[in-house]
This record gives C-alpha cells, sequence and structure tokens, in this order.
C-alpha cells in the first residue's frame, strides 16, 4: 500500500474509533470476552442473580411468625447468595478493569502510536508532489518538517486527512439530523373577541 493510503487509513480508523465512541467499543468488546473466555463465571453470576430474586419472592410469602423456621432457611439462603454473588461481582470487576486497561491499551498503540511511528519513519520522504504553480512560494510549508521542497510531508498529509474527516463528520451529521419544527402559537384569546366584532358588524 502505497504511503498516502496508508496515512489515510490510519488517520481514518482513528477518527472512526473516535465517531463509534471508546466506551462503546469497550462494553461490545468485553462482552464478547465474557462470551469466549469468562462464559463460565457469568453463567454463575446469571444463574445466581435467578435464584436469589425466586428464593427473595418466597421469602416476602413467607410469615416469620407462623413459619418461622422456613423463613429463616431462606433467609440464611438469601444472604448466602448475595455474598457469592458479592464475590463474583468482584472477581468480574476486577477482570473488566485489567481488560479494560489492555483495550485502551492496544487502541493507543493502533491508533496514536502507530501514526506517530509511520509519521517518525517517513519524516523525510514524500508523500505526494504539487505543481509548482499551484501555491507558489508557500508551497515550502507543507513540506514541513523535514519533506524535500515542493512536496507534501506525512505530518500536513495526517493534519489534512484528518481535517477533512471531521467535516464530513460535520456534514453527515447535519444530513442526517431530524429538522426540528416550531410550534406556531395561537392565542386563543383574540377568537372570541374577533368573533364578538363580526356580530356587531352584521347588526350595524
Amino acid at each position: 500500500m502505497s504511503l498516502i493510503l496508508t496515512i489515510f487509513a490510519l488517520v481514518f480508523f482513528t477518527e472512526l474509533i473516535a465517531w463509534i465512541g471508546k466506551s462503546v467499543l469497550l462494553q461490545l468488546t468485553w462482552e464478547a470476552y465474557l462470551r469466549i473466555f469468562k462464559s463460565g463465571v457469568a453463567a454463575r453470576q446469571r444463574k445466581l442473580k435467578t435464584e436469589i430474586l425466586a428464593k427473595k419472592a418466597e421469602l416476602l410469602q413467607t410469615s416469620a411468625q407462623d413459619q418461622f423456621a422456613k423463613w429463616a432457611k431462606l433467609r440464611r439462603s438469601v444472604d448466602k447468595g448475595l455474598a457469592d454473588l458479592e464475590k463474583l461481582n468482584a472477581e468480574l470487576s476486577g477482570a473488566k478493569t485489567s481488560f479494560s486497561l489492555r483495550f485502551n491499551s492496544v487502541l493507543w498503540i493502533m491508533t496514536t502510536g502507530l501514526q506517530f511511528v509511520v509519521g517518525w519513519w517517513y519524516r523525510k520522504a514524500a508523500v505526494f508532489y504539487l505543481p509548482p504553480t499551484w501555491l507558489g512560494p508557500l508551497t515550502w510549508w507543507l513540506s514541513l518538517p523535514f519533506a524535500p521542497a515542493g512536496s507534501v510531508s506525512c505530518g500536513v498529509w495526517q493534519m489534512a486527512c484528518r481535517r477533512v474527516l471531521k467535516v464530513g463528520e460535520r456534514v453527515v451529521k447535519e444530513l442526517y439530523q431530524p429538522a426540528s419544527t416550531e410550534p406556531v402559537s395561537v392565542d386563543g384569546s383574540e377568537e372570541p373577541e374577533s368573533a364578538g366584532s363580526a356580530g356587531r358588524d352584521k347588526k350595524e
């Protein structure tokens, strides 16, 4: 892949992640990770929640005075279930925190890190050359900091791609944003007055 397309793809991927949202991607990836690697723990958590809710409902229907033995047994069972559920929640919470750190690190490497590496590695390379008559004496700044004169550097091309994608994002949002219709206020107090004046005109 040519340098011009590589840089554009990296910038597009970074902006796409920003459009979707890191929190959304983290949640989707975490749920997939749970189903694949932590399916047993997640299944125990769901089962335990169901059992606790069922026993709580049965506990509410049991009289502590008339059926004390049954009520006490259900109470101990609910307390034990809540303690086990708290342990599972703590285990999953710790796993999610560790997963979040790894996920954010990988995401940073694949976006900002790769852009930095490509920009540094090809800092003296020309992404493409512009005709000298296009911008005249202003062409020199497009090659900053180290690209050959008359060319567009990696840093400038990255900024241009990012700017175009952000403008495109705003255009798409404006196109798909529902048009807001302002409500037309009707003053009902004027209608009886106009009707009364019409009646007076007829009598006259």
